[in-house]
């Protein structure tokens, strides 16, 4: 059993001016697919294909914060939160990803900004969290340059409508899991299959993140990160086979996404010349000056040679394919997720140490943008633990220089998780699906009283 701390051990002290938060996404939590003028998702496509979702499920309805928003948001205010990191649906505000923006969709979130600053909450809007108009998907989607004058398009008809009152944005969630999951091995939508000729997607993403951020500054925007998803890559042994898999699997879930934005260069020449288009020219606009990193971080990853025998590598749930040149392994030694992603908070400090030590004065303020887990129940005294130490850890960083300025846990409320449906609760909030009640787990009380006492 994982020990819980109690309230003889409070957390260390952070600043003052430190931004508490917590996450969430459109296609996981909105529902009303069919409202207010959306178009379709290319995650509302791959969720109608038989065998693509654990449980059967779709994200028509999810948490349906599209009609109770406001509910949530007087969650939000109850637990004391000072951001709420939300993701605007693309297909919600341009139905085809080009072409007329809709102006209901905006509604949308013209009223949920002014709810939040109404509550005193802080909103983060993230202008992309994988749920790619369908109509741009059937057209080769993040693999086509067109692409990203689309988004750029789109990432200033938000910017127009919200930033009066929106200081902070975020441009893309986590392109390392879209190219991956989505392009890479199918789990994810798109379900394609393409392995390292899924690689476009992730320039076509990063020059999309890029043209956005000049899209923001054009309207004024000055307080701009990205989410990133990065961990700790640990070889699964001394052999010159493991450390190289290690490597090359830290440089495509790690580097090849950090790299080009903090350095303005691909972290591999050969690398860089499997990738379409000006390549040199497009890092100049990749490399735009962010205000603030933002890093999702879960668990660290050991990572050895290819197993033998040609049997696919099942990691958290997602079966690799054995023509891979690397396979993630077992840690062993710690306490286990929901999910079954390995408790390591020490592998948080771990992270940032690095990233400080890489990339030093290029390296901007860093926010944790993600970091939760999934753990059945109300009583929910694993995930208590799972924040302390990472909580814990992230000081331990902190005091060891790196400038981190905020945290959001990941996430609000239980959500539709992707290909796994309904079987993982991320939230700290219950949801009972059939009635949509909302229930405070222990979690959200533990952390509620822990931001008090960080306020004083």
């Amino acid at each position: 059993m994982t020990t819980v701390p109690d309230a003889s051990t409070p957390l260390p002290r952070f600043p003052a001016d430190f931004l508490w938060g917590v996450s969430a996404s459109a296609q996981q939590t909105e529902g009303a697919v069919d409202e207010g003028g959306r178009g379709r998702s290319s995650w509302d496509a791959f969720s109608e294909r038989p065998g693509r979702i654990k449980d059967g499920s779709d994200s028509r309805v999810a948490t349906d914060h599209y009609h109770r928003y406001r509910e949530d948001v007087a969650l939000l205010r109850e637990l004391g939160a000072g951001a709420f990191r939300f993701s605007v649906a693309w297909p919600r505000v341009v139905p085809d990803g080009d072409g007329a923006v809709n102006a209901r969709g905006l509604d949308f979130y013209d009223r949920l900004v002014d709810a939040l600053l109404t509550a005193g909450v802080t909103p983060v809007p993230t202008l992309f969290h994988w749920d790619t108009p369908l109509a741009l998907e059937e057209r080769g989607g993040w693999l086509r340059r067109e692409t990203v004058g689309h988004f750029a398009a789109y990432a200033d008809a938000v910017a127009a409508r919200l930033g009066d009152r929106v200081d902070r944005w975020i441009t893309l969630n986590e392109p390392a899991e879209l190219t991956l999951l989505g392009y890479g091995i199918g789990q994810h939508a798109p379900g394609r299959q393409l392995l390292f000729d899924a690689l476009p997607a992730a320039h076509h993403q990063l020059l999309g993140h890029g043209l956005a951020v000049q899209a923001l500054r054009a309207r004024g925007a000055r307080n701009i990160g990205i989410a990133n998803s990065h961990g700790p890559t640990w070889p699964a042994s001394g052999s010159a086979a493991d450390t190289g898999a290690a490597d090359l699997y830290d440089l495509l879930l790690n580097r090849l996404f950090a790299d080009p934005l903090l350095l303005g260069r691909y972290p591999d020449d050969d690398l860089a010349a499997l990738l379409p288009g000006p390549v040199a020219e497009d890092l100049a606009v990749i490399a735009q000056p962010l205000d603030w990193y933002g890093l999702n971080y879960y668990q660290p990853t050991r990572v050895g040679a290819p197993l033998p025998g040609g049997a696919p590598t099942d990691f958290g749930g997602i079966a690799l394919p054995p023509e891979l040149p690397f396979a993630p392994r077992e840690i062993g030694g710690y306490p286990r997720t929901g999910f079954g992603w390995p408790v390591v908070p020490a592998a948080l400090t771990e992270l940032l140490l690095s990233f400080r030590d890489r990339y030093g004065d290029r390296l901007p303020p860093v926010i944790i943008t993600e970091n939760g887990c999934a753990y059945d129940g109300i009583d929910d005294r694993e995930r208590i633990a799972f924040l302390d130490g990472h909580l814990r850890a992230l000081h331990t960083a902190m005091a060891a220089g790196v400038d981190v300025r905020g945290y959001f846990v990941w996430s609000l409320t239980d959500n539709f998780e992707w290909a796994e449906g309904y079987t993982q609760r991320f939230g700290l909030v219950h949801i009972d699906y059939p009635t949509q009640v909302r229930t405070p787990k222990a979690s959200f009380r533990w952390l509620r009283d822990a931001w008090r006492a960080q306020r004083g």
